[in-house]
C-alpha cells in the first residue's frame, strides 16, 4: 500500500509491501512544496496545481500502486477519548452517534466521525470500554480526496496524522509520547500499545523557530532557516546566539507537552509515557534531543519510522538523514484494514 503525507512545506510518499515476514520498502520520496496548503484550497485551478505536483511526484518516486492512503492535518481534527459502560461493539457504534454531539464543535451533519475501541476492561471498578472518537469536517476530507483523484490516484482511506504516526513509531506493549514538528503546528500524541490514546495540536512549530531566529539575529527568513538547521540549540556555535533565539520557543512547546502528559495522567487515568519519539523537520536541529531530555526528564530519541520495515542497508543509509520526515507516510502505508 502507498501512504501520501501532504504537509504545508513538503509532500512525502512511501510504498510498502506486506508479506508473512512483515513490511518491506518498495519506494519512497520527498518533494518540496510551496503552494497553498490543501485545506486552504478554494478553487479547481488550485486543486489541479497540487494534483499535478502529486501525479508527477508519484511517477518520479517509482511508486507502482495507485491505491493510496492519505492523512489530514491534526489541527483540523477533533479527537476525544470517551469511556462507556461494558457495551458490545454494536452498542458502542450506536451510542457514538448520540455522544458525538457533546464533544464535536461542528454540526454532526458536517462531520465524518470514526471511532476505535482502545481498551475493554471487564475487571475494572466499574468495568468499561475506552473509545477514541475522531471527527473531521466533511468539506476538508472531500477536498483532500478531490486532490488525490485529480492526480489520477485512488484514495482508499483517510486518517489523522497522529493515528498514522502511532502505527509507525509506537512500540508494542508500551505507552510513549510522540512529537511531530511540522511547519505550522506541532502534534503531540500519547500512544498505548501502538494505538493513539490522546492527541493535541499546538501552533508552535518550525516556522515559529525560524521567525525567532530571523527577529533575534536580524536576518531574512532563508538565512534564519539555514542557521536553525545548522546551529540549532548548540551553545558552541555563533556564541550560542541561535540557541538563545530558539530556546524560549522550545520551552513554550515543552510547557504544552507537560500539560498534555499531566492531563492524560489525571483526566484519562493513563500511565506516564516511558519514552518520547520526535519526528518532523525540526527534529534534526542540533542538540534539540538533548535539551528536550533535560527539560522533560524522559528519554527522548529521534524517531525511526523504518524500524518496523525491512529495508536495504544502502537505502537505509541514504534515507537516514530524512527518516523522521517519513513517519506519517510510513504509518499510512502500514494501514491494513
Amino acid at each position: 500500500m502507498v501512504g501520501i503525507d501532504i504537509g504545508s512545506k513538503s509532500i512525502k510518499i512511501v510504498e510498502l509491501e506486506k508479506s508473512a515476514q512483515g513490511f518491506s520498502l518498495l519506494a519512497s520520496g520527498i518533494v518540496g512544496y510551496s503552494g497553498t496548503p490543501v485545506d486552504k484550497l478554494v478553487d479547481d485551478k488550485e486543486i489541479a496545481e497540487v494534483a499535478g505536483i502529486i501525479k508527477k511526484f508519484h511517477k518520479e518516486a517509482g511508486v507502482s500502486s495507485k491505491d493510496v492512503n492519505i492523512s489530514i492535518p491534526e489541527s483540523q481534527v477533533f479527537t476525544r477519548t470517551i469511556r462507556f459502560p461494558l457495551l458490545t461493539d454494536a452498542e458502542i457504534a450506536s451510542a457514538i452517534k448520540w455522544e458525538s454531539e457533546q464533544y464535536i464543535p461542528i454540526p454532526i451533519s458536517e462531520a465524518i466521525i470514526q471511532h476505535t475501541i482502545l481498551e475493554r476492561n471487564e475487571t475494572g471498578t466499574p468495568p468499561g470500554v475506552q473509545v477514541l472518537l475522531v471527527a473531521a469536517p466533511r468539506v476538508m476530507v472531500e477536498k483532500y480526496t478531490k486532490v488525490i483523484i485529480a492526480a489520477g490516484l485512488n484514495p482508499i482511506a483517510v486518517e489523522t496524522e497522529l493515528i498514522a504516526l502511532s502505527r509507525s513509531l509506537a512500540p508494542l506493549g508500551k505507552t510513549v509520547l510522540l512529537l511531530d514538528f511540522g511547519a505550522n503546528s506541532t502534534d503531540i500524541a500519547i500512544a498505548k500499545n501502538t494505538l493513539l490514546s490522546f492527541s493535541r495540536s499546538i501552533p508552535i512549530a518550525g516556522e515559529a523557530f525560524t521567525r525567532a531566529v530571523a527577529q533575534t539575529l536580524g536576518v531574512n527568513q532563508q538565512q534564519a532557516e539555514e542557521y536553525k538547521k545548522t546551529y540549532g540549540l548548540s551553545d558552541k556555535q555563533l556564541e550560542g546566539k541561535v540557541k538563545g533565539a530558539l530556546e524560549p520557543i522550545l520551552r513554550l512547546a515543552v510547557d504544552e507537552i507537560k500539560k498534555a502528559i499531566h492531563y492524560y495522567q489525571t483526566e484519562e487515568k493513563g500511565e506516564a509515557p516511558s519514552a518520547i519519539f520526535v519526528s518532523g523537520g525540526s527534529s534534526g536541529m542540533p542538540d534539540i534531543i538533548t535539551m528536550l531530555t533535560t527539560l522533560l526528564g524522559i528519554e527522548v530519541q529521534v524517531a525511526n519510522p523504518f524500524g518496523k520495515v525491512g529495508i536495504d542497508a544502502d537505502i537505509a543509509k541514504k534515507l537516514s538523514p530524512y527518516a523522521p520526515l517519513y513517519s506519517v507516510a510510513v504509518g499510512l502505508a502500514m494501514r491494513e484494514e
